[in-house]
């Protein structure tokens, strides 16, 4: 894969500091709690499909992939503690149901139990060691945690089973982000880019590599990019406003900052790139 590279300068002490912060707000958002996965139609949460998979339960009362099924779409629908009857009930009834097991470790993960969530990634894996989803979901954790071998290892593991999934690549390279591989995090967004071109996310993790390369110019294509998918992602306005600010663009810049800001008034890269870049 050909990689994007402009000569520039080093990236300043304050890239170095957005950079880290950035990248950590990234894990939180990828790393959090990820789609809850179906294999039904997308809009699962609504209260007539779940009416129709009571109605498959009513019928098939022994049926775990209904209850998991039902339990992915009260998910859908942020009714947890329905979710997790139901996944907990699915299991009862196939202990060694990958998905279900998976499926639950997010509801755990959205409760804070951070404890159940791994040890039901570790029985997902255990009852299907092809399952790529439960690997992404425990490296995950692991990242989020600073165990950062584990975490690839993971990653890893999820790409060679399933090379289409957009989540691995991003995620995989985020830990080379934070390694200061930004070659190879940057070969990883791009995957994930071709895979989920709509997903703003990779796009703001490869400028973050390139702001740090000095490419600022690259950077703020890609900045440009994920604010275009997601305008009302304060981090992706700021990182425009930095790439901006190293472009010389100040008034640009500021603009940025601003809208961020406007979007998150706590968020403290934006309020001090607003104040540097003042006319």
């Amino acid at each position: 894969m050909k990689l994007r590279m402009r000569p520039g300068r080093s990236p300043s002490p304050l890239v170095w500091v957005v950079l880290a912060l950035a990248t950590s707000l990234a894990a939180c958002q990828t790393g959090g709690l990820p789609q809850i996965p179906v294999s039904i139609d997308p809009s699962t949460g609504s209260e007539s499909n779940i009416e129709s998979l009571s109605a498959v339960i009513a019928r098939e009362p022994s049926n775990p992939e209904a209850y998991n099924v039902r339990g992915s779409a009260y998910g859908r629908a942020g009714r947890y503690d329905e979710a997790m009857a139901d996944f907990n009930k699915a299991i009862e009834l196939n202990p060694n149901f990958a998905r279900a097991y998976f499926n639950r470790a997010v509801v755990y993960r959205r409760n804070n139990d951070n404890e159940r969530a791994l040890n039901d990634f570790n029985n997902a894996i255990r009852a299907d060691a092809r399952y790529a989803p439960a690997y992404v979901g425990r490296g995950n954790m692991y990242r989020q945690n600073g165990q950062l071998d584990l975490a690839l290892a993971d990653y890893n593991a999820a790409i060679q089973l399933d090379r289409t999934d957009p989540q691995a690549f991003h995620n995989r390279g985020l830990v080379y982000q934070s390694q200061g591989q930004h070659q190879s995090a940057i070969e990883d967004f791009t995957t994930a880019i071709g895979i989920s071109p709509r997903s703003p996310e990779p796009y703001n993790g490869r400028g973050l590599s390139y702001l740090a390369l000095g490419d600022a110019r690259t950077a703020l294509d890609d900045f440009n990019e994920a604010v275009k998918l997601d305008r009302q992602s304060y981090i992706a306005w700021t990182n425009q406003g930095l790439a901006l600010e190293q472009l010389g663009q100040k008034q640009e810049a500021n603009a940025a900052f601003a809208r961020a800001a406007n979007l998150n008034p706590n968020y403290a890269p934006a309020k001090e790139g607003m104040r540097r870049t003042m006319a």
